[in-house]
């Protein structure tokens, strides 16, 4: 036997009884060192932490190789271990017994300190990890040595506890037929994200999801994005040459920020990432709200982080070597004024902590410092203070897929929720967020089983598997009471109705919780806000609480919230469901969350004392579809066990609610999302009777310039397909539907008389789903705008292939649709057969003088069909694209949006090539227009520069 393979074999006990208590670090260097493999690493971690060592030591002692390697990976990962081993490693890995590949040389930036943690990084860029191999019989300097060992250990004990803090994801429900509480560790459960950079301003007035829903929209198709990975946040950046020191994350609620930072920060404490920084500060925001005296840097991070208190004052003096993490601006009480004179403090200085937090991202304080901070879109942090700005948008298509895989053991299991959610639009758009993605696995694992007997199980829930959003919600929630807050009083055969009234009175307390601070938009509650609503923090611990509430307990602060805002929007829409009894109390509901008109009189509860400001309806969108859904759930039956008594007069309530949808929108002038959301609540509430009272008074519906998802799209179509006449106007206009919304809306597309899919992120397969609709027999369609489209040679041969047979189409407008001069190969023939259409634009396009040829044949041939080709043709064309340029100069976020630079370029081709004339307003005009976009697409260039 081999030298390391029979010390290794001889210490094995010793071994395991140091390591065991921890082997996170040691695992994954060894698998990082190719001793372990990917799936023997992983099934380890699944393990217990002796049973996982056990067998780690055991797979190493097979070769001598690997043995070797293991005594290399022990030297590097010793800190993380108590001293007896670091002791052994003294004596039996010395550099003459083990070849040691060196890690790589972190560069010294500061030269000139002479500070310890220098001397520490000096040491490390001659190849040393923080613990230097010291050999037994030398005696360092005892000055040095003593802080040096002083920040070591500090060190040492800070990776250790945020290991400790981070190796672990909560998560239950892993579709095995049984629901458990646990937690998976980083390395198997972790997924990851989609991020990029993030250029542009989004209107926060908006609930987070909608917003979410466009940005996904415009970046998937416009944008050639850099995907970003969370260790990667502070490389460095092309523009500036450097790596950047502030850096903003910013994403929805559940998109997954806090998650990606416990990733850095696990990547970090375990060796693995970020390795120039020492020392890393994790800071909550949540945490710092029970700060409210004044304090230094200094004494916050001392109380923060304890461990640290004897290193800390060693540790500020060379500020380069430090990242801090800030972690949920959203959540901070405190004001911060980003507008006041930099004040001139350092590390000592006590201030209070708005303004500490102000000094570090703005750089103030400590300037040489990195600093990452995570917030939601809704909370102002300017990004003059930021290098680096960036998105989180959650999963892509495999990443979802990836995440289910995850979510079950059960890979037959997996794959079949997948499949489910990939043909459900509903929860497929949802399934990019991780946080819904999570709350539909989980929802879905008592439907989806490899079980023999899973029929008869499925139908103890009395349910098919959830098609709308409130319906996911709701079995998440049924599925957490049944099986996590009655264990031992209910079986898996027990009625819904039963396991309902058990949990009934908790349910109520809940949603009553809920709904008031929803009116509030109040998310964080303390321990006095439960009490007031019968709720104990020992209720959170022991009851189903535990997934509908989550403690944020730090060392000093213990507040609550909801799971997820959108969690607080479902119990609050299932608490009013439940305590509406009458069609008044129903309709006089409707109007307050969904106009604002106070009801009049009411004896309801959710009626009772609201405290709403008008600037506050559009918060409630959500909430109204979810009650919608419940409110459906409750017609059905399916909320029995909640409620004891019908509503009065219940089967003519899909009547009356159809009859006021149908006031809607005969008699209001509706805003755009205002008149989506209404969609969407008949599409949630998905009854026939209601839509179809309520549908046909929808003679217009104008979206202009709303970023709309295919969920969006399907509520659309779910309401419009009980129209019976044709539909004046759909205005798609700039609102990035994709191929996949468009088809969505198919059924309903050949009843619009004017269609506007202006900019909609449309490709070749659009122009052939768009050439049938104009080919059917029940076409109708009389002003088709696909202008700004992507439709290419390809697709417009096909549309002009489909106007020959089309007698409806009288006005077609394709500029800057990617047509070239094959593009117009068969125009003259198909053109010359149509008698319909009196207007085509084509203008922007780069036809060539062979097309430019054929258009002059086709006006031979159709002297009545006015083509514009040119833009010095057409006054109202010109003043079109002049108002145009003009929004775009005021609007950032369309200029992103549409990826006008592209656009913009096109209409500056077609004016050189058209020529100018020599007078007139078509020449003024056509002068002007140039010189606004050469203007503009100047000042972008400046900007990118900028950056």
């Amino acid at each position: 036997m081999s030298p390391a393979q029979q010390l290794l074999r001889s210490q094995r006990d010793l071994l395991l009884k140091w390591t065991c208590d921890h082997p996170a670090p040691l695992l994954r260097w060894l698998r990082d060192a190719e001793v372990l493999s990917s799936a023997c690493y992983l099934s380890l971690l699944e393990r217990s932490p002796s049973n996982a060592v056990a067998k780690a030591l055991e797979t190493v002692c097979a070769t001598e190789e690997s043995s070797q390697k293991f005594l290399q990976v022990l030297r590097e990962v010793q800190d993380y271990y108590c001293r007896d081993l670091q002791v052994w490693v003294e004596r039996h890995c010395r550099n003459d017994a083990v070849t040691k590949s060196a890690p790589a040389p972190v560069k010294v930036e500061d030269k000139k300190s002479k500070s310890p943690i220098a001397k520490l990084f000096k040491a490390k860029s001659k190849g040393f990890t923080l613990t230097t191999d010291v050999n037994a019989k030398e005696e360092p300097k005892p000055c040095r040595s003593l802080k040096l060992a002083t920040i070591r250990v500090s060190i040492s004990a800070h990776k250790t506890t945020l290991l400790k803090r981070t190796e672990q994801l909560k998560c239950y429900s892993e579709g095995n037929r049984e629901a458990s509480n646990s937690a998976s560790h980083i390395e198997i459960r972790y997924t990851d994200l989609f991020v990029t950079e993030d250029n542009e301003l989004i209107d926060s007035s908006q609930h987070e999801y909608f917003a979410l829903a466009g940005r996904r929209a415009r970046i998937y198709v416009h944008q050639d994005c850099q995907r970003i990975r969370p260790g990667h946040l502070l490389s460095p950046q092309e523009a500036l040459g450097r790596a950047p020191k502030r850096v903003k994350v910013k994403g929805i609620a559940g998109i997954g920020k806090s998650v990606a930072v416990q990733r850095l920060v696990y990547e970090w404490a375990i060796g693995k990432n970020m390795r120039e920084f020492t020392c890393v500060f994790d800071l909550r925001f949540r945490e710092l709200n029970l700060v409210d005296k004044p304090l230094s840097l200094l004494e916050l991070l001392g109380q923060r982080f304890r461990y640290l208190k004897e290193a800390l004052p060693d540790l500020l003096t060379s500020p380069r070597s430090l990242l801090f993490i800030l972690d949920g601006l959203d959540e901070f009480k405190f004001p911060l004024d980003w507008n006041s004179p930099d004040k001139n403090i350092d590390v000592k200085s006590n201030v209070l902590v708005s303004e500490l937090m102000v000094a570090l991202i703005k750089g103030s304080l400590l300037p040489e410092a990195s600093v990452i901070i995570t917030t939601r879109p809704s909370t102002e942090a300017p990004k003059r203070f930021f290098q680096r700005c960036c998105v989180v948008l959650g999963f892509e298509e495999d990443q979802v897929k990836e995440y289910t895989a995850k979510f079950y053991k059960d890979s037959e299991v997996a794959q079949k929720v997948y499949d489910y959610i990939v043909n459900n639009d509903n929860l497929f758009v949802l399934s990019f967020i991780p946080l819904y993605c999570y709350i539909i696995c989980t929802a879905m694992a008592e439907f989806f089983s490899s079980q023999p007997n899973s029929v008869g199980e499925s139908k103890s829930l009395e349910l098919s598997p959830p098609r709308t959003v409130s319906e996911v919600y709701f079995c998440y929630l049924f599925t957490a009471v049944k099986h996590h807050g009655l264990k031992g009083r209910t079986e898996r055969s027990t009625p819904r109705s039963e396991v309902l009234s058990l949990a009934k009175q908790q349910l109520m307390k809940l949603g009553k919780m809920a709904y008031e601070n929803l009116l509030q938009k109040k998310i964080l509650f303390d321990k006095a806000d439960l009490e007031n609503y019968g709720v104990t923090p020992a209720d959170v611990q022991s009851t189903f609480f535990c997934h509908i509430l989550q403690p944020i307990k730090e060392e000093t602060v213990e507040m609550f919230s909801f799971f997820h805002l959108t969690v607080q929007e479902h119990l609050a829409a299932l608490y009013c469901a439940i305590n509406l009894s009458s069609q008044d109390d129903i309709i006089q509901a409707l109007d307050f969350w969904c106009f604002g008109v106070r009801p009049s009189s009411s004896t309801a509860a959710p009626l009772q004392n609201l405290l709403l400001s008008m600037d506050k309806l559009e918060s409630l969108q959500m909430f109204t579809r979810f009650f919608m859904g419940m409110l459906r759930a409750r017609l059905s039956g399916h909320l029995e066990g909640l409620v004891h008594s019908p509503i009065e007069q219940e089967d003519s309530i899909p009547n009356r609610l159809g009859l006021w949808f149908q006031d809607q929108f005969k008699t209001r002038e509706l805003e755009n999302q205002v008149a989506l959301n209404l969609l969407h609540c008949l599409m949630e509430f998905h009854m026939k009777e209601t839509t179809s009272i309520a549908a046909p008074e929808i003679t217009k519906l104008n979206l202009f310039k709303m970023k709309l998802s295919v969920v969006d799209c399907a509520a659309i179509h779910y309401v419009l397909q009980f129209s019976p006449h044709k539909l004046q106007e759909l205005n798609l206009g700039y609102s990035n539907i994709g191929n996949r919304g468009l088809n969505r809306l198919r059924p309903i597309l050949h009843r619009c008389e004017s269609l506007y899919l202006r900019y909609n992120c449309l490709d070749k397969q659009a122009a052939i789903l768009e050439s049938a609709i104009l080919k059917s027999n029940e076409c109708q369609v009389k002003k088709l705008f696909m202008c700004g489209n992507n439709l290419g040679p390809e697709g417009v041969l096909e549309l002009w292939n489909a106007l020959e047979h089309n007698n409806t189409v009288e006005e077609l407008y394709l500029d800057i649709t990617g047509i070239t001069e094959r593009g117009t190969e068969n125009i003259v023939n198909c053109l010359s057969k149509n008698t319909s259409l009196k207007t085509l634009t084509i203008v922007g396009n780069d036809i060539g003088a062979t097309g430019r040829r054929r258009l002059k044949e086709l006006e031979k041939r159709r002297p009545e069909l006015r083509i514009i080709a040119n833009f010095v043709d057409d006054l109202g064309l010109l003043q079109a694209y002049l108002d145009w340029v003009e929004e775009i100069r005021t609007d950032r976020d369309q200029m992103d949006s549409v990826k006008n630079a592209d656009a913009l370029q096109s209409v500056l081709r077609g004016l050189q090539v058209a020529g100018t004339v020599e007078k007139g307003e078509n020449a003024e005009k056509a002068k002007e227009l140039q010189k606004k976009i050469e203007e503009l697409l100047n000042y972008s260039t400046e900007v990118i520069r900028g950056k």
